[in-house]
């Protein structure tokens, strides 16, 4: 039987590098705070983003993985389905599964925000 390598961790947000994730474009940048690659999370990927004017994802949507946006600071375009809504601080968004979504930057300050994704891959049950 496999060992369990997953630990309590206490780690400041500045001890993680921000990333460009691939299908994020303009200065998208986040930072994997728990997650598969950074804690060993089995069931959750919790991440700061940090999108600059004019930056922005990919339209997109996921098999399986449900996300919740929670929004910080500045303000956006998010896309969801057939609709855009303004997203601004204190604005939580659900995702299920299936729904193609896509956030813009088109504020004048940066775009700030956590995204919580479950499960941690989009591949569908065994």
């Amino acid at each position: 039987m496999a060992k369990d390598e997953r630990k309590p961790s206490v780690k400041n947000v500045a001890e993680t590098p921000w990333r460009q994730y691939p299908d994020h474009f303009g200065g998208a940048l986040s930072k994997p705070l728990a997650a598969p690659d950074s804690l060993k999370t089995k069931h959750l990927d919790y991440r700061i983003s940090m999108y600059q004017p004019m930056a922005y994802v990919k339209r997109h949507s996921h098999k399986v993985q449900e996300q919740v946006y929670h929004v910080l600071e500045g303000e956006g375009l998010m896309e969801i389905g057939d609709e855009t809504r303004l997203v601004r601080r204190h604005d939580v968004i659900y995702l299920p599964p299936g729904v193609e979504h896509s956030i813009n930057n088109t504020g004048v300050q940066d775009l700030i925000f956590i995204v919580v994704t479950s499960p941690v891959t989009d591949e569908e049950p065994r």
